[in-house]
């Protein structure tokens, strides 16, 4: 027999809920649904976790760091909870629940339940049990349908971008990955389920939807006809839906890029010129070691076909340096895809080994002394690209979407199409609009612009 929490009445006390999440953007999105799974039962969001009744810590395991600060976080909770009157509820989701729960409820007695990603819709049911007994641990071996027909239909929502996923789980196991073990296999959501929550969204004024996924342009959930859709049939469904102005997407595998996504980005103006494609190494050798699947000319060959139909995309990728077995030659042939392909942004990390996957009992494992200095001369050659991008922005004129006030006076910040944050002053009149804002500057992390002409409150 299932147990549930009774909703509080009219005039009971509002419990506290606080979310830390960590990682990726699909945790941002988990992390909302949480908080919808939880407001029925009375829980509204606080900023601090000491007046929290319930806190919850959404986990990534991509890097040992990010599980290493997930335990430092998990101390301090305890301290807070032993001087807390009346006590608090602490919860681990996530990734790290998945892949370390025994060992978590072990190290850390102060935790109250563990949940997997694929399973979090049953926190309302795992905090009865939680409330009797201690110790619970639900992990994901669940099927994602079952997660996302359990949540609830509404959504909260605050601002005028959202998160929506799409897809979960991955195929590919690269080496150095723990994703394919804690998201589990490939899955995509109906077309019919995703266009209905992107309806809500823009009913609540949502004008951009980022869809995420593990692996997103593997997307091939069920269409209308019954046959699996690609990402491109779906960009396109959304696109029809009034309110919904700018879509992105966001993780991209090179290998799942077809020429009907080229095609879509080339033909739908709703699709934001801005694309986050990893490739992790410039060299074959060390793509091979990652089973990465494709070499460094398929990945050249894909971005001359994208920039061919969309001249104006700014990339961003993910490069990983010191893999096992990384040498000079092969660290300088991924110096040499950057300046070849010159990015917008990008994500670069020291090789983390991960427990369980097949890089992290590899031989050759690269000093760590070297790999922070590769690291190091990385990220000063992706900075410096960086900062030329945003620098070549200065004179142009850009649709600027404003989400949200500034720190100065009547500034609002808003996002440009390459997703550049965005300063104007005496623009907070505007939030929740797309303006055209012609670029002053460029900085390393956001552009300063002003307003062409006065605009008035109107959409």
């Amino acid at each position: 027999m299932t147990e549930t929490l009774v909703p509080p009445k009219a005039g009971q006390a509002t419990k506290r809920l606080f979310i830390k999440t960590y990682g990726c953007q699909m945790n941002v999105y988990d992390s909302e649904r949480m908080a919808d799974v939880l407001r029925p039962l009375g829980y509204a969001s606080t900023d601090t976790p000491e007046d929290a009744d319930f806190v919850i810590l959404n986990t990534c395991h991509i890097r040992e760091k990010a599980a290493e600060k997930v335990y430092s976080e998990l101390g301090k909770l305890r301290q807070m909870k032993e001087a807390r009157e009346g006590g608090m509820t602490i919860a681990v989701a996530g990734c790290v629940a998945q892949a370390e729960g025994e060992e978590i409820m072990k190290r850390q007695p102060a935790v109250d339940l563990v949940v997997g990603p694929q399973a979090y819709h049953q926190l309302p049911e795992l905090l009865t049990r939680t409330a009797r007994a201690r110790g619970e641990r639900i992990g994901a071996d669940f099927a994602p349908d079952d997660k996302f027909d359990a949540l609830p239909k509404a959504r909260g929502v605050d601002g005028v971008t959202a998160f929506l996923t799409v897809q979960e789980g991955c195929d590919k196991f690269c080496t150095f990955c723990v994703v394919p073990y804690t998201r589990g296999a490939e899955w995509s959501r109906p077309v019919a389920a995703v266009l209905e929550e992107a309806r809500q969204l823009a009913d609540k004024g949502v004008r951009e939807v980022t869809l995420l996924g593990q692996n997103v342009n593997a997307y091939d959930g069920e269409g209308p006809d019954g046959q699996p859709a690609s990402l491109a049939k779906l960009a396109e469904a959304l696109a029809d839906i009034p309110g919904i102005d700018r879509i992105r997407y966001t993780t991209s595998h090179p290998n799942d890029f077809t020429d009907e996504l080229i095609a879509a980005h080339r033909d739908l103006p709703q699709l934001m010129p801005y694309l986050h494609l990893p490739v992790q190494s410039g060299s074959d050798r060390i793509l091979r070691l990652m089973n990465r699947k494709h070499g460094r000319q398929k990945y050249f060959d894909l971005i001359d076909r994208i920039r061919d139909a969309r001249p104006d995309m700014a990339l961003s990728g993910d490069f990983i340096v010191g893999f096992p077995g990384e040498t000079d030659r092969d660290f300088e042939d991924t110096m040499d895809l950057v300046r070849r392909v010159n990015y917008a942004s990008a994500f670069s990390f020291m090789y983390s080994p991960r427990p369980g996957t097949p890089a992290a009992t590899m031989g050759a494992q690269v000093p760590d002394v070297i790999a922070r200095e590769r690291l190091h001369a990385l990220q000063a050659l992706l900075t410096e690209q960086q900062i030329a991008f945003n620098r070549s922005q200065a004179g142009r004129v850009l649709p600027v979407l404003f989400e949200r006030k500034g720190r100065h006076g009547a500034q609002a910040i808003g996002r440009s199409p390459f997703l550049q944050s965005v300063h104007v002053d005496d623009a907070d009149h505007l939030i929740g609009q797309i303006v055209p804002v012609e670029i002053e500057r460029g900085q390393q992390n956001s552009l300063a612009g002003r307003l062409q002409t006065k605009v008035s409150n109107a959409a």
